[in-house]
C-alpha cells in the first residue's frame, strides 16, 4: 500500500515536471513558420526572444523599407536575444543581453503571462530610446517579465539606428518607388506593429487591443506612429514617456526636416567617405558606414525626416487638422530633465547670467519670462535654468503633444510628472557628478514602470523607490489593458480637463497624486514666445 502511494505521488510528480516542461517548449506558429520559447525562473512568465520579424536589411535592402522574412521549416528556437542594431557606445551608460550589434538585427521580443486563463490579452509594444543612434530590446531595464505577470503581453522589437535608420540620399528617392527616403527605422517599427496584428493571436493576445510606447526617441516614435497614414489606424492605445516630435522654434533639435535638405545631406555624407553613387554606398563595409556617421553631429549623424511617405508633412500639423490617431494617450516627462545640463556646463549660473540670458532669448518678454522662471538669486537662478533647460529640451515638446491630443482627437489624455530621485552608493557617478544630484533624470523613470529597478548597478533602492515602482507598473498595467490608468486601491489619476486646471498625476515617494497642472503657464508662455536661438 505505502509502494503504491509513493508509486502515485511520484506520477503525480513526473506528470507535473512534464506539463511544466510542455509549457517552457511551447511552440508557436507565425506566418513564417515555428518558433520555441522558454520561460523565466519561475515560470510565470513564457518568453520568446529574437523573432525575425523582417528580412535582414543588408546588401541590396540597405535603406530600403523593410520586406517580409522569409518562412522556414522545421522549429525555430526563440530563447535567445538577437542581435540590437548597429550603433557605437555614444552614451556608455546602456548594454545588452544580446550577442554583438549587427546590421541584421530586425528581431523582437515577447514575454507572456505563463497561466493563461483567458484569450485574447492586452498587447504592449514597446520602442526604445537611444537619440535614434542606440538602444536594443535587450537591456535589462526594458525586461517585459513584470508586466506580463500583471496579464499584459510585451513586445519589444529592434529598429535601424543612425546611418542606416535615417540616412537620405538623392538615388534612394528614386530607388523608394514612393519618391521618399529616410525614416527607414520607422518603417521598421511599422513592419513590427503589422507582424504584431498578424501573429499575436497565436500567442494568446488580442490584435484589437494593442498599446504603442515608448521613451525619449521611443516616446517621439509614438507621436509621429500616431500621425503618419501607414500606422495611425493600427493600435488602439499610445503611451509617451520624454517626448514629442513637436519642436519648440524653428531651431529646434526636434524640427523634422525635408527630404530634400536631408538628402543633400546624405550627399554630402557619401562623399565624405568616397562614395559617389547608391551602388557604392551599399558596397561599403557596415562598419566603415558606422563609424563615419558617429564622426558627425556629436554621434547623432542623422534623424527622422519629412519623407513624404511615412511623414508626408510634419507631426504637429497631422495633429493641428485633427488627422493623427484619436486613441486614449498617457504621456509625461520627468521633473529634472534639464538638470544634468546645467551642473555639467563649465560656465555656472548666476542670477545675473540668467536674466542676461533671458533677455537675449525674449528680447521684450523677458520680464514675462522671469515671473515664470525667477532669478531673485543665484541658487533661485540655478533652479530655473534646471527648469528651462528641461522644458526646452524634452518638457515643451510633450506637453505640446498632450495639449494638441486634448484638443483635437475625441479621447481621453492622462498626464504625469516624474519625481523619484533615487539613493545612491556614494561616489556613484554620472560622468563628472554625482549622481544623487542628476534628481528626477531623464530615462530614470524607465526601470520604475518596468519594475527592473534591480537591473541598475550602483543604485541603493529604497522601500519607497520600489513602492513608487510597483505604483506606477500598475497605472501602466492598466492604461494598456482599458485605456484608462485607474483601478481599485490606486490614487485616483483623473484624465486631463480644463475645468480642473489639466490634472497632472504628480509621481513620488512621498505622497503620489494628482493635481492641477503647476507649470502650465510655463508651456503656454514657451507656445506663444520661442526662444530665439543663441550665437553659436
Amino acid at each position: 500500500m505505502i509502494r503504491s502511494v509513493r508509486l502515485i505521488s511520484s506520477l503525480i510528480v513526473l506528470f507535473a515536471v512534464a506539463a511544466l516542461a510542455a509549457r517552457a517548449d511551447d511552440i508557436v506558429t507565425v506566418k513564417s513558420g515555428k518558433v520555441q520559447g522558454t520561460t523565466n525562473t519561475d515560470h510565470s512568465v513564457r518568453i520568446f526572444r529574437g523573432i525575425r520579424f523582417a528580412a535582414p536589411p543588408v546588401g541590396d535592402l540597405r535603406w530600403k523599407a523593410p520586406q517580409p522574412p522569409k518562412s522556414w521549416t522545421g522549429v525555430r528556437l526563440a530563447d535567445k536575444f538577437g542581435p540590437a542594431c548597429l550603433q557605437t557606445n555614444v552614451f556608455g551608460d546602456i548594454y545588452f543581453r544580446d550577442a554583438q550589434p549587427s546590421e541584421d538585427c530586425l528581431n523582437l521580443s515577447i514575454w507572456i503571462p505563463a497561466n493563461i486563463t483567458t484569450r485574447n490579452l492586452p498587447v504592449f509594444v514597446w520602442y526604445y530610446g537611444g537619440g535614434f543612434v542606440a538602444g536594443a530590446n535587450s537591456e535589462p531595464r526594458y525586461d517585459g517579465e513584470s508586466l506580463a505577470r500583471k496579464g499584459v503581453i510585451v513586445v519589444e522589437p529592434n529598429y535601424r539606428l543612425g546611418v542606416f535608420g535615417f540616412l537620405s540620399y538623392p538615388e534612394l528617392i528614386k530607388d523608394s518607388g514612393h519618391n521618399s527616403s529616410g525614416n527607414y527605422g520607422l518603417l521598421d517599427q511599422v513592419a513590427a506593429l503589422e507582424w504584431v496584428i498578424n501573429n499575436i493571436a497565436a500567442f494568446g493576445g488580442d490584435p484589437r487591443n494593442i498599446t504603442i510606447g515608448g521613451e525619449s526617441a521611443g516616446s517621439l516614435s509614438v507621436s509621429a506612429l500616431m500621425a503618419s497614414p501607414l500606422s495611425r489606424d493600427l493600435f488602439q492605445k499610445a503611451l509617451g514617456e520624454s517626448g514629442a516630435f513637436f519642436p519648440l522654434g524653428s531651431d529646434a533639435g526636434m524640427r523634422l526636416k525635408p527630404v530634400n535638405e536631408t538628402a543633400q545631406a546624405g550627399l554630402k555624407f557619401a562623399e565624405s567617405i568616397g562614395a559617389k553613387s547608391l551602388a557604392e554606398l551599399r558596397a561599403k563595409a557596415a562598419d566603415e558606414l558606422l563609424q563615419a556617421g558617429a564622426k558627425l553631429n556629436g554621434g547623432f549623424p542623422f534623424s527622422p525626416n519629412v519623407d513624404g511617405y511615412f511623414l508626408p508633412s510634419d507631426v504637429a500639423t497631422f495633429f493641428a487638422k485633427g488627422q493623427q490617431s484619436h486613441v486614449p494617450l498617457l504621456a509625461g516627462w520627468n521633473a529634472d530633465e534639464g538638470k544634468v545640463m546645467v551642473l555639467m556646463n563649465p560656465q555656472k549660473t548666476t542670477a545675473k547670467s540668467f536674466s542676461a540670458l533671458a533677455q537675449a532669448q525674449f528680447d521684450g518678454a523677458a520680464p514675462e519670462f522671469l515671473k515664470l522662471y525667477p532669478a531673485s538669486t543665484d541658487a533661485e537662478a540655478v533652479r530655473s535654468a534646471e527648469d528651462f533647460a528641461g522644458d526646452t529640451f524634452i518638457a515643451f515638446s510633450t506637453w505640446k503633444w498632450l495639449d494638441m491630443q486634448l484638443k483635437t482627437a475625441n479621447a481621453p489624455v492622462y498626464q504625469y510628472l516624474f519625481q523619484q530621485i533615487p539613493k545612491t552608493k556614494p561616489g556613484a557617478m554620472m560622468g563628472p557628478i554625482p549622481a544623487i544630484e542628476a534628481g528626477a533624470k531623464h530615462a530614470g523613470e524607465i526601470e520604475y514602470v518596468f519594475e527592473t529597478l534591480k537591473s541598475q548597478e550602483g543604485v541603493t533602492w529604497a522601500d519607497d523607490d520600489f513602492k513608487v515602482s510597483e505604483l506606477m507598473a500598475n497605472y501602466w498595467a492598466n492604461f494598456i489593458k482599458t485605456g484608462n490608468p485607474n483601478a481599485s486601491g490606486l490614487p485616483n489619476w483623473p484624465a486631463s480637463n480644463k475645468k480642473d486646471g489639466y490634472p497632472v498625476m504628480y509621481l513620488n515617494d512621498a505622497s503620489s497624486h494628482a493635481a492641477s497642472d503647476a507649470h502650465r503657464a510655463r508651456y503656454e508662455f514657451l507656445d506663444t514666445h520661442a526662444p530665439a536661438p543663441l550665437p553659436k
